[in-house]
């Protein structure tokens, strides 16, 4: 588990994603399954995810909370799947997921969907984002990304009554982020403990 930052000199972004990323290296493959199970059972159970016709998610890699069983319930339920593409300019095209063997690895190790490219416009249409990140702090909904800005970009062009969820290991929901002009809080993290909103439930905007 990620320990907070005490002390009055605030933590850089690249301090803090090498520290995450080292908790994560650490966690075992019993401990990446439970948290695993527990982040998809909270996310299904949101009354937004299972009201959803469009959901935009990602394919999760390494050691970041997967999403390989929560795709395949939210395809078995017949939610329309957008999945991100990352552009030469780190900004985010969008695809639909169809059928998880039709994806290709990138330069950047990501898997990307092998369909139509819909535009950098296309996160707009989900009814629920799900978003990666390192950290959020508790407090804001800041986010912490690995620093290629894809999400920030992306995030700007989801509506602001949309909801937008992170999906974080245990320990990363921190009192406080290094924060820029530019990032864009989420309204929900969810943890293998359990689902923290940082909006009221049917609030309009973002905090």
């Amino acid at each position: 588990m990620l320990s907070p930052v005490t002390g009055p000199r605030e933590e850089t972004k690249a301090a803090l994603r090498a520290r995450v990323l080292a908790a994560r290296r650490a966690l075992d493959p019993a401990q990446l399954e439970r948290a695993a199970s527990s982040v998809t059972r909270f996310v299904l159970d949101l009354p937004d995810v299972m009201a959803a016709r469009c959901v935009a998610a990602y394919l999760s890699i390494g050691t970041e909370p997967s999403t390989a069983e929560l795709l395949t319930r939210l395809r078995s339920s017949g939610v329309r799947l957008l999945m991100p593409v990352v552009l030469d300019d780190l900004d985010l095209d969008w695809a639909i997921y169809d059928e998880p063997r039709q994806i290709t690895q990138d330069t950047h190790g990501l898997w990307n969907p092998v369909g139509p490219r819909l535009g950098v416009d296309a996160i707009a249409e989900a009814d629920v984002v799900i978003t990666p990140a390192l950290a959020v702090a508790a407090d804001t909904g800041v986010r912490l990304g690995r620093g290629g800005g894809c999400y920030d970009r992306a995030l700007a062009r989801v509506p602001a009554a949309r909801l937008v969820v992170a999906l974080l290991h245990e320990g990363e929901l921190l009192p406080r982020v290094p924060t820029e002009p530019h990032d864009r809080p989420v309204d929900l993290a969810v943890l293998p403990s359990g689902v923290h909103r940082f909006r009221p439930a049917g609030a309009e905007g973002r905090p």
